[in-house]
């Protein structure tokens, strides 16, 4: 809402400077995005007046005009607008001037003729093009007959005006008016605001009875009013140039004398109005109701919509002819050959309105303010408004009486409060002459007994109906750096992370320490996304209203972000990159209200993590090295379980020879591998590596207590053993086994072979292994090492069928 300082003194005398004007409501009211000077930056730009306008010698489009600019002798300029002539007053940019945009204007020569300046459009002052007014938008503007040559352009354009651009919150649409603006601003200045008074005459001898017929076929709460008048023999014609500056200030543009009235109108009471053309109006008659399913409609922007069961039209003979209180329709709109005006006021219900402009994504001043709520019992009075206006700008006559389809009795709301609960909220020492004063600024009225306030607030203000509201009022206009400030009182505590913070952020310190960087990718994705790589069986959970078709599922899954972070690295010709991210998945079950958030970590590996140099070639990452992360990760969690890893093929999107489901006992806690060659061609990345595990079950389960132990100063024994085995038989199994029969001292198992090949039977596999053995305490002797190694060869033949070489 941009609010003009200039229109505010007609309410107020507020001799105050605009930024110490904003920074007050600011403070007090709502946010200010700032303060806007149009001639900030331009002089030298005066009035001009065209004495001769001859054409170019050499154009076919130029003109050569001689312009008083109030200097002893007129300016030869030349001008291409086409709708410059001879006796016009114009805007001139006189040599060495800056007009809008930083521009700077010199002497120049046009086509061999010397041109002393520039004759100005409004676009060219730094007028939005949206804001100038269509008859002048292909030309230069012409100024008022009484503007007086070699003058300052600024005043006559209201460009010297000081323009306050507000952020209107949702539970402020009163200040989306110059009224509700001014008593606000008279309450914070302890002022008695000028309201505006409405002069209507009516023709006694023309009676709106017989004209206009208006029926609501609508549910009370979606129309509580809905009210119009009737305005003949207008004459449409461009408004005055006062009333043209008032609102492209506003930040409206002018089209002309009946569609600025209502604009006028709606920025000055925040009612927001609509002018039919009267005789497309089938024997006036005016129906409002719900749109049909299959309905269209065309609007004043010219496009055709199809309209919704849920949006409100206003019908003529039951034909859509406007979308209630968005926008009208082109079949009985405002035009030149226009006579007869049939003006809507009216209240509409704010959901209905926020739906219709969200659906067709028409967004308008009139939607905006019933969105947020307008004054019902303001609404007569800004039909009113407007009539007068267009009946006096248009030259035509307002018929006898109102009518009135829809209305309703407004009353205004009352609220009980004492002082001390103001006091207490507050933490101030408020007495009661200084509550009752601030009340009275507001325009409250007021009675108080027994310390206990009766406080009757008017239809403006329908933000207000609780006392909590009435206790923000009170510190608004007080102050808020009028408040005392007290610190909390209570016994201090240490500030510090809980278990769940501080294995989180050693999660990721550990993340980084394995080589891996952290990336943080978007929650919401598509719903294909969102079930690809889940851990768990979940419904998805959808938005209603989703930002776009790319964002519209809570994801189960971290991997599915990572792999598109892989995407955009690779896509740029980086190959090699390792991605890590901890953050939450969204479990939903059909008869949960909400989803479930889980803290997940995962991590995704391509190319190599081993850097290439002149003695280190690059070496890619296999399903190992990313176990080894793994494994190193959950060793750093000290689990009092056992970590074991089955090969799975249960994941769809990885390859089902090359990963593991990850158990802590019997619980499932994550999986690692490689991704399916399908999959990741197509999420378009090479070969990769991912993992992902459930954080948040793995903060909960039981931990083992970490001991320091030394390092041994005695020597260690070792062993090798090599062994044909069935090829079915893990890794994970033999060392299980060793682990089981090797004794006490066995510290460390080590694979270091794998054959399966020549000289080795079919569903065979050879396997060779270096057992080291170590006692903390003392030197280990030859003897003992050989009867613990003899136990593990046995059991490996006996339980497993090994063949030892």
């Amino acid at each position: 809402m941009r609010i003009s300082t200039q229109w505010l003194q007609d309410y107020l005398k507020l001799d105050i400077p605009a930024d110490e004007l904003a920074e007050k409501i600011e403070r007090t009211a709502v946010e200010v995005d700032g303060v806007i000077r149009p001639n900030a930056g331009q002089k030298k730009v005066v009035v001009g007046h065209v004495e001769t306008c001859e054409p170019h010698p050499d154009s076919d489009h130029l003109h050569v005009c001689q312009v008083d600019v109030g200097e002893a002798e007129p300016l030869q300029i030349v001008c291409g607008a086409p709708n410059v002539a001879a006796g016009e007053n114009v805007i001139v940019a006189l040599p060495n001037s800056w007009i809008g945009n930083h521009t700077k204007i010199k002497k120049s020569k046009m086509r061999g003729v010397k041109s002393n300046g520039m004759l100005c459009a409004l676009d060219e002052l730094g007028f939005d093009e949206k804001l100038v007014p269509k008859e002048v938008a292909d030309g230069i503007f012409i100024l008022p007959e009484d503007a007086k040559p070699g003058e300052p352009v600024f005043s006559y354009l209201g460009m010297d005006d000081e323009i306050i651009d507000m952020s209107i919150t949702p539970n402020r649409g009163d200040m989306l008016s110059m009224n509700g603006t001014a008593h606000e601003l008279a309450a914070i200045y302890d002022q008695t605001p000028t309201m505006p008074t409405v002069d209507l005459h009516e023709d006694a001898n023309d009676d709106i009875d017989d004209q206009l017929e208006v029926r609501i076929d609508a549910d009370q709460r979606d129309v509580p009013q809905y009210k119009m008048r009737l305005i003949k023999g207008v004459h449409i014609q461009a408004s005055p140039l006062w009333l043209q500056i008032r609102l492209w200030n506003a930040g409206m543009r002018p089209i002309n004398n009946v569609v600025d009235a209502t604009n006028y109108v709606l920025m000055q009471y925040g009612q927001p109005l609509h002018a039919f053309d009267y005789d497309r109006l089938t024997d006036g008659q005016v129906n409002v109701r719900l749109a049909r399913e299959g309905e269209h409609l065309t609007t004043l922007d010219g496009e055709d919509r199809e309209l919704l069961p849920t949006d409100l039209v206003i019908c003529n003979q039951d034909t859509p002819i406007c979308l209630a209180g968005t926008m009208g329709g082109l079949e009985t709109e405002v035009t030149d050959q226009t006579t007869n005006i049939a003006l809507e006021g009216a209240v509409f219900d704010a959901v209905k309105i926020r739906k219709t402009a969200h659906n067709h994504d028409l967004h308008s001043e009139a939607s905006m303010r019933y969105e947020r709520g307008i004054d019902h019992g303001m609404t007569e009075t800004a039909l009113d408004a407007a009539a007068a206006m267009i009946a006096k700008l248009g030259n035509g006559t307002v018929a006898r009486g109102v009518a009135v389809g829809r209305d309703e009795d407004v009353q205004p709301v009352t609220v009980t409060i004492s002082l001390a609960k103001i006091n207490h909220v507050l933490g101030t020492d408020l007495d009661l002459t200084t509550v009752t004063d601030i009340f009275n600024r507001l325009g409250f009225s007021t009675t108080v007994a027994d310390q206990t306030y009766t406080v009757v607030v008017p239809s403006r203000r329908w933000d207000i109906h609780l006392p909590a509201d009435l206790i923000e009022e009170v510190a608004r206009i007080y102050g808020y750096d009028n408040l005392p400030a007290t610190l909390p009182t209570g016994q201090p505590t240490i500030g510090k992370l809980n278990e769940t913070q501080q294995m989180i952020r050693d999660s990721r310190k550990m993340m980084e320490s394995a080589g891996l960087t952290q990336a943080i990718s978007y929650s919401l994705t598509t719903e294909a996304k969102a079930k690809a790589f889940a851990l768990h069986a979940s419904d998805v959970t959808k938005l209603d209203f989703p930002m776009s078709s790319e964002r519209t599922t809570l994801r189960l899954s971290l991997i599915a972000g990572l792999l598109d972070d892989l995407a955009y690295n690779n896509a740029r010709k980086e190959h090699n990159v390792a991605l890590y991210e901890e953050g939450r998945v969204f479990y939903s079950q059909p008869e949960q209200v909400r989803p479930k958030e889980i803290e997940h970590i995962a991590g995704a590996i391509t190319g190599s993590m081993v850097p290439k140099s002149w003695g280190v070639a690059e070496q890619p990452v296999d399903f190992y090295a990313i176990k080894g992360i793994v494994a190193g990760y959950l060793k750093s969690l000290a689990l009092a379980g056992n970590v074991r890893y089955v090969a799975s093929a249960d994941h769809p999107e990885m390859h089902p020879g090359r990963t593991a489901d990850i158990y802590v006992d019997d619980q499932l806690v994550g999986f690692v591998g490689e991704v399916h060659p399908a999959t990741a061609k197509a999420y378009k990345v090479r070969e990769t590596y991912v993992f992902e595990l459930d954080l948040t079950a793995l903060i909960a389960l039981p931990k083992a207590r970490q001991q320091y132990q030394p390092i041994s100063k005695f020597p260690s024994i070792t062993r090798d053993v090599a062994m044909l085995i069935d090829d079915q038989t893990t890794n994970a199994a033999v060392v299980a086994l060793m682990r089981a029969k090797g004794g006490a001292h066995l510290q460390r198992i080590e694979l270091f072979d794998v054959y399966n090949g020549e000289h080795v039977p079919a569903g065979k596999k050879s396997l060779a292994y270096t057992l080291t053995y170590q006692d903390q305490n003392a030197t280990l002797v030859d003897d003992e090492v050989t009867q613990a190694f003899e136990k593990v060869l046995n059991a490996l033949q006996t339980e497993l069928g090994a063949e030892i070489r």
